[in-house]
């Protein structure tokens, strides 16, 4: 998306959605220093070009019962695309990788998992996890305290875009 266009107005609605995607219109509109109609297209022009890719509300992962959150390292033994890709399509199917990431280093793969907990954890990584396709080795490292969960991306980092 680098060719696409960001105005300093652009950015402060994305700050702004980021921050409360159920901000009504107008109360963005006057967040941002526009009036409605404008703010309107803007929001609209934003959603089309794919920078806002959607709305959702965002959960307590503990309260709803998944106390167990976890990075695996996976590496496969096969580094051919259909290989990679047949991997990546059974990672797509199962709801407890909240997150997956293809990454450059000692491993392939990058898992974010979440489980009610630790024996939960366990079974999925011992039937599920080993069992996916080409699968080497596989790493987990547990999480103990969030120090600082993901609540959106800087916008003004983004320069490069605008």
């Amino acid at each position: 998306m680098p060719d696409k266009h960001l105005e300093p107005v652009d950015r402060r609605i994305l700050a702004a959605l980021q921050a409360d995607g159920r901000l009504t219109n107008q109360a963005l509109a006057e967040t941002v220093g526009l009036s409605a109609s404008p703010c309107w297209r803007r929001v609209n022009r934003l959603e089309q070009d794919g920078f806002i890719c959607g709305y959702r509300a965002e959960l307590d992962r503990k309260s709803i019962g998944l106390g167990v959150l976890a990075f695996v390292r996976v590496r496969i033994d096969s580094h051919s695309e259909a290989e990679a890709e047949a991997f990546s399509d059974s990672v797509r199917r199962l709801r407890e990788v909240v997150a997956c990431y293809s990454v450059a280093g000692d491993a392939d793969f990058l898992l974010q998992v979440v489980a009610p907990d630790l024996d939960s954890y366990a079974d999925f990584a011992m039937n599920v996890i080993r069992r996916l396709p080409r699968i080497k080795e596989m790493q987990t490292t547990f999480v103990l305290k969030e120090i600082k969960p993901f609540e959106g991306y800087p916008i003004d980092a983004g320069r490069a875009a605008g």
